[in-house]
């Protein structure tokens, strides 16, 4: 049985869950919470139950990690965090997040960006993710240190006063100007497992805008600002506009894709190149450039 002190106060279930349990795969700890055997004041509960100070969690046995199975980054990909790091202060570490890192591991990852900087800060004990890119997905990526930090900015994404903007290669030639995408999407899961997010009437609100930024004969690279935040929104309102992302192998274009890899393209094209937010009295705007490889691959297209 655990007591759910102040500094947790208000943290999902589930989120609360993942942090203790660190080494469980995710898919466990909603099997616990779906099937009843995690009770909080001896009552189940659902994965959006927010916890109060005094809570009592009773947790069943599971397995966590070991010590024969301890995740170990390898000091190659801690090096490769830490210069990557583009602000820290006492309450929140921006990162350039590296495309083909996970954030967090599970789902056969052994490790992803928050073990990474769990192992590098260890003098942080309350590292948490305030949000997530796709693993194929490079940029800016805000970490919390603290409780307090985490519900700030929590509190702004659901207010909107967190701006994001990101910047994408997509196919073709991008016609008029900035266009403000609205399309509601639907997670569906098919039957091999896999998780397809589709445009649908009857998914959840879903907004972008895209704005062109440089046209090439082929390709146009573009910057697209989210106003809500769903699974996979840019790389499907790419592809409904008729625009799928370079290197998108689940939503693109093959044609394009392996003219794209011709050109020398190993990865998705989409950048989260820009974050601004509410910290300090004040909007701290986080900028990540494009790396090298990108910007090659632009300089080729040209």
């Amino acid at each position: 049985m655990i007591e759910v002190d102040a500094d947790r106060a208000g943290q999902r279930i589930d989120n609360f869950l993942l942090y203790l349990l660190k080494g469980v795969p995710k898919s466990m700890i909603y099997r616990l919470l779906r099937t009843g055997q995690v009770r909080v004041n001896k009552g189940r509960i659902k994965p959006v139950y927010k916890i109060q100070a005094g809570d009592m969690v009773r947790i069943p046995p599971v397995r966590i990690a070991q010590k024969g199975d301890v995740i170990d980054p390898g000091k190659a990909v801690l090096e490769r965090i830490d210069k990557n790091i583009i602000f820290e202060d006492s309450g929140l570490i921006v990162l350039n997040k590296p495309a083909g890192l996970a954030v967090h591991g599970g789902s056969g990852i052994s490790f992803g960006v928050i073990e990474a900087i769990r192992k590098l800060k260890t003098e942080c004990k309350n590292l948490e993710l305030v949000h997530r890119l796709d693993k194929g997905t490079s940029g800016c990526l805000l970490v919390a240190k603290k409780r307090s930090a985490l519900r700030h900015l929590h509190s702004a994404m659901r207010s909107g006063e967190i701006k994001k903007c990101y910047q994408a290669l997509c196919k073709g030639k991008w016609r008029g100007g900035s266009q403000l995408v609205d399309a509601p999407l639907r997670k569906n899961v098919v039957s091999s497992g896999e998780r397809i997010v589709r445009v649908s009437a009857d998914g959840k609100e879903a907004m972008s805008r895209f704005t062109p930024k440089q046209r090439f004969k082929m390709a146009t690279l573009m910057e697209v600002e989210l106003f809500t935040g769903r699974t996979h929104q840019i790389r499907v309102h790419a592809e409904h506009c008729g625009h799928p992302l370079a290197g998108d192998e689940k939503y693109g274009d093959k044609l394009f894709n392996q003219q794209m890899r011709e050109f020398g393209l190993k990865r998705m094209f989409l950048h989260a190149w820009q974050l601004k937010f509410p910290w300090d009295d004040s909007m701290l705007e986080a900028t990540a450039p494009l790396d090298g490889s990108l910007t090659t691959i632009l300089k080729k297209l040209a």
